[in-house]
């Protein structure tokens, strides 16, 4: 390995201990909202708002802030963003109550949210053109291992130690991030282009990139309705004892490591009719969701599926709408790419909250078919997608007759 591939690499890696921070405190709530919920005399639904807001706060955050911070020099963007990400963090592992911890929430939401919008492009600029792909898969690697392993670590650590050691401990990932990327991140990194509000608000006038961005929001956030209330689903109705759920946890961000790669690779063929019957399945397994929960075994088979298809939707989603931006506004791609990432997040902050709305009213079980109508109204608006296509395709099909027709 050359001088300047092993620079690379150490750079990328320290994108990922990055990628792995945020992946963790993004969804580490799921895992602590009962132990969070008893500490601070509130309800289940009032501490679901540590998801809720916090994905509002990555879907604003995200296009305003990155807008505003497109001149500020990537490298030193990124000490900053890890900078308040650790501040998020420490606030949190401080809060004396929920106020404090909401507020704590979203200032980790606004880091988030910049770094998801610039992470990919740093990593891209690190390697040769002919490894950008594998580069910027390498720092979305660490979402994944959060996934799979850095939320149920926190829970495990939250359950023996208190909710607020959790946090101290994602600060000191975040903490190590900094370090890394101040020590491993070159500085001549190239200038961000400036990304217009006025851009993005044109592309969500377009109706075919509206439609996506609203199966995205649906298809994606459905899921969070249940996932949201993990938790005390598992243990009040599935009767597993809160010990055991880190390990449920572990198993669920396992199928979510697959489903990623299942996705990926369905997305390359045709992404709408992969995206349908993605959807489609989910929906069932949602709905199968309220009728296994009571039984361990079964729960546990369901839940598996559940998180085989929770984000295997995500590769699909963005490809679809890359297509669409290079067709309705080719101008605009990347920032296309940026709104569907607040769009995945709107989508979270809807479901969170629906599912507490749901739980406080008409109790915990019935989060899964509501979930389930959610995801169903992602297949609706994926059929109507489809058939507009289909549309699109029969007048270039009939151009393409009349050329072989007049060669005839």
């Amino acid at each position: 390995m050359s001088l300047d591939s092993r620079k690379s690499t150490l750079a990328l890696l320290a994108l990922a201990i990055s990628a792995f921070a945020i992946g963790t405190t993004e969804f580490i709530s799921v895992g602590l909202l009962p132990l969070i919920a008893d500490d601070l005399h509130i309800s289940l639904t009032t501490a679901g708002l540590t998801v809720t807001l916090y994905a509002l706060g990555v879907t604003l955050g995200a296009p305003i802030l990155t807008s505003l911070a497109s001149r500020i020099p990537r490298k030193t963007l990124l000490l900053w963003i890890m900078i308040v990400f650790v501040a998020g963090n420490s606030l949190a592992a401080a809060a004396g109550g929920i106020t404090l911890l909401l507020a704590a929430r979203v200032v980790s939401a606004f880091a988030h949210g910049v770094f998801m919008s610039i992470g990919s492009t740093i990593a891209a600029d690190l390697v040769p053109e002919n490894r950008r792909a594998s580069a910027i898969s390498i720092m979305f690697s660490g979402l994944t291992i959060a996934t799979v392993t850095g939320v149920p670590l926190g829970t495990l650590i939250g359950q023996h130690w208190g909710w607020r050691t959790a946090f101290i401990a994602i600060a000191a990932i975040g903490l190590l991030a900094l370090v890394a990327n101040l020590a491993l991140v070159p500085a001549g990194l190239r200038q961000g282009s400036p990304t217009r509000l006025r851009d993005q608000a044109r592309l969500v006038e377009n109706g075919r990139l509206l439609l996506a961005f609203a199966m995205t929001a649906l298809g994606y956030g459905g899921t969070f309705v249940v996932f949201t209330y993990l938790s005390p689903l598992l243990h009040e109705i599935t009767g597993f004892q809160e010990s055991t759920v880190a390990a449920i946890l572990l198993l669920y961000g396992i199928a979510i490591a697959i489903g990623n790669v299942i996705g990926g690779k369905a997305a390359n063929r045709s992404p709408l009719s992969a995206l349908f019957y993605m959807f489609a399945l989910q929906a069932v397994v949602l709905f199968a969701l309220f009728f296994t929960a009571p039984y361990q075994a079964l729960g546990l088979v369901t839940l598996f599926f559940l998180g085989l298809l929770a984000f295997m939707n995500v590769p699909g989603l963005q490809v679809y709408v890359v297509i669409l931006a290079k067709r309705f506004a080719p101008g605009s791609v990347d920032v296309a790419s940026a709104v569907n990432i607040a769009a995945f997040n709107a989508g979270i902050a809807i479901g969170a909250y629906l599912g507490g709305v749901i739980a406080d009213s008409i109790g915990l079980i019935h989060t899964t078919w509501v979930g389930a109508l959610m995801v169903l109204g992602a297949v609706l608006l994926t059929a109507w997608s489809r058939a507009l296509e289909r549309r699109d395709q029969q007048p270039e099909r009939g151009r393409l007759a009349e050329s072989v027709t007049a060669r005839g």
